[in-house]
């Protein structure tokens, strides 16, 4: 009974497999070659910020977009055809990749070192950004905005992007924060060290932790216990692809709106306890030490039909025309592995820079070709990347709007929450059996019981648990070890009540709402783009790898046991195990990742159709939507502002060849009118 996986697990855990190439410390592909273009360049240098600054997924989305739309607003300035994504002058030059270049530097380093400066590792994170400048070759002291010097065109765009900043819902005038009062704690701090939850008011929602002091996924020590809930008001935030359409009717702030997660006492309970059951179940697998194999061959893993886990695999690498060979791992050391890769550790650059790092990678491969689309024309170096990373953080900006705006709205609690109310509330199998209660767990043999005079006597499983006779007991990691370099915790019994997530004891769980997945969203929507950009889901030569070295891997404690090799055949396949990861970690429920693939998949197919319309200049718009979403708003009023007594054909209404009173009359003559 000791190594039982109960039926109704043993697809889910033959389904999960690490496919995740898109570390910075560990993408393997035949052949990669340092290439890149100045877009490249600071693509990198913004990756290495993120990499030293606190952990803030939306946030990092917003940079990587910002970014990108400004080279390649750089890039299309010098494009007869091309239209800005909000600068949008023409002009000229004898020279004009040198002068796109030089103008693509300016912009970046300027918006760069705004965003940055109010980091707390800003004097980490400043010499990064100055020796790009420097490796660039530009000098950092001309600052001018006037002329059309490609420095001076440059900033212009900095000072454009750093004023629409200003108002596009990020809050970033107050440093990212909510506004005092707005999205309420509805539970009381659990209190992790103590174990139980006899204050939780409602399992339904998201209950903050308390802790000593806590340190988030980037090793940034954040003193007086939790931070507050993180960016709950993203859902407000402008997007790119997303319009007025793909909002809820009735949930403000709620772009491609999932419906209400799983919930106890309603109509999903089942689901709602089931769910959180398979985290549980997941955590009893974490160790090495069952002698459980399991193959992670692409031939076996992947392929899964859109939110779900029901894939076979593939029959051959469509690149070699020959079927993947067998990957035989421990299933504990591959099912830690996962955990840890996608946790965001020190280092980590967070799932949108995770696909950028990707794509920078997948373009250095020796049998890439900078097509659109993977058809007509190759492209030049520069032109390629400032689109295709226009497009890719276009989608991933959209999707941490989208799975923030379900996680403000919704407010829905995470799995230590779920697991602890149930467990401590006893069993809801059985109303005969002892320890019955509506509201506990369901019991599964060999990972959750009741402790009984039998099962706790010495010698027996529960024997460490003697004197709880009646409570629960839960089969999992109990967290990490004493010295997690050279120990590691396999998994035990022990109350329900002290059940813990596959993470660092000074973080727990991430500090925001459970529902839906980020991770999950960020992926799906970076997969759809890199498949419709690349004109192929699968890697180039069909098959990536990340290697996890034998007890030279892990963090959280040591391991593996043996190296594990990850493989997977396509952008989906990766993506799928991004959200499967999280419920190893204990981070998410089922019915957190499912809706965030498919909604993932919806924000990159809009990123997919509106940024060719930027490229083509296809775009229409109402008069005043400066921004060509399809609305006239506080983010257009902004970007007019930002473009006050200058010849702007963006928000130069009127055409009188300046931006004036005129102009901003139009604007609020239109507000709320268009569509």
């Amino acid at each position: 009974m000791r190594n039982a996986t109960p039926s109704r697990f043993i697809g889910l855990a033959r389904s999960i497999a690490l496919c995740s190439a898109i570390a910075s410390v560990g993408f393997i592909a035949s052949g990669v070659e340092a290439t890149g273009s100045i877009a490249r360049h600071w693509d990198e240098a913004l990756l290495a910020s993120i990499r030293k600054d606190i952990v803030h997924p939306p946030r990092q989305a917003r940079n990587l977009f910002h970014l990108s739309s400004a080279m390649y607003d750089a890039w299309a300035a010098y494009d007869a055809t091309a239209l800005g994504y909000l600068f949008r002058e023409k002009l000229t030059a004898k020279q004009v990749e040198a002068a796109r270049k030089e103008a693509i530097s300016y912009a970046s380093y300027r918006i760069l070192r705004s965003r940055f400066a109010g980091s707390p590792n800003a004097a980490v994170i400043t010499p990064i950004l100055m020796a790009a400048m420097v490796s660039a070759g530009y000098d950092e002291s001309i600052t001018t905005t006037v002329g059309n010097s490609p420095a001076a065109v440059g900033n212009r765009i900095a000072a454009q992007y750093i004023a629409y900043g200003l108002g596009d819902g990020a809050h970033e005038e107050i440093g990212y924060a909510s506004y005092p009062g707005t999205y309420p704690n509805v539970n009381p701090p659990l209190v992790v060290a103590v174990g139980g939850d006899p204050l939780t008011i409602d399992p339904n929602r998201y209950q903050p932790l308390a802790l000593s002091y806590y340190v988030d996924q980037a090793g940034n020590v954040i003193p007086g216990g939790y931070p507050a809930k993180l960016a709950p008001f993203w859902g407000f935030v402008k997007p790119f692809g997303l319009t007025a359409s793909d909002l809820s009717a009735t949930n403000p702030g709620v772009y491609l709106d999932q419906g209400t997660p799983a919930k106890m006492f309603t109509e999903s309970d089942l689901l709602y306890r089931t769910a959180h059951e398979d985290v549980v179940v997941l955590s009893s697998m974490l160790t090495p030490d069952d002698g459980v194999m399991i193959d992670i061959s692409p031939s076996v893993l992947g392929n899964n039909p859109l939110g779900t886990n029901a894939g076979t695999g593939h029959a051959t690498n469509p690149a070699t025309g020959k079927p993947y060979p067998s990957n035989l791992v421990k299933r504990g050391d591959w099912a830690r592995c996962l955990a840890e890769f996608w946790a965001d550790g020190p280092t980590s650059e967070t799932p949108p820079g995770h696909w950028n790092t990707l794509l920078n990678t997948v373009m250095s491969h020796p049998s890439f070709e900078r097509k659109l689309f993977g058809k007509g024309a190759v492209l030049g170096e520069l032109e390629y990347e400032v689109k295709a990373y226009m497009m890719l953080n276009g989608a991933l900006h959209d999707a941490a709007i989208t799975a923030w705006g379900h996680k403000g709205h919704y407010d829905s609690s995470r799995p230590i929450t779920a697991v602890r109310y149930m467990a401590h509330r006893g069993q809801c199998s059985d109303a005969a059996q002892p320890s019955y209660s509506p509201s506990g767990i369901h019991l599964i043999p060999g990972v959750i019981e009741v402790i009984t005079a039998a099962s706790s006597a010495p010698g027996q499983r529960h024997a460490d648990l003697a004197g709880n006779e009646g409570k629960i007991a839960i089969k999992g990691w109990p967290g990490s070890p004493l010295l997690p370099a050279t120990q590691y915790s396999g998994v035990v019994w022990m109350l329900g009540t002290d059940w813990v997530p596959y993470q660092r004891p000074t973080f727990v769980t991430p500090p925001f709402a459970g529902y839906m997945s980020g991770h999950s969203t960020f992926s799906r929507a970076g997969a759809r783009v890199m498949t419709g950009l690349t004109g192929s889901e699968f890697f180039p030569s069909g098959v990536g790898e990340f290697v996890c070295p034998q007890n030279a891997y892990l963090v959280f404690e040591d391991g593996p046991s043996e190296t594990v090799t990850f493989q997977w055949a396509t952008y989906f396949d990766a993506s799928d195990q991004s959200g499967l990861s999280r419920l190893f970690g204990g981070i998410h429920p089922s019915f957190d990742d499912f809706p965030g693939r498919i909604a993932g998949d919806q924000v990159g197919l809009r990123a997919l159709a509106r940024a060719p319309q930027y490229w083509n200049a296809t775009l229409t718009s109402c008069e005043g939507d400066i921004d060509l979403n399809g609305a006239v708003e506080a983010a257009d009023l902004t970007t007019m502002l930002s473009m006050w007594g200058t010849a702007n054909a963006s928000a130069d209404l009127d055409s009188n060849g300046i931006v004036d009173a005129p102009d901003l009359a139009q604007l609020l003559s239109a507000w709320g009118v268009c569509p």
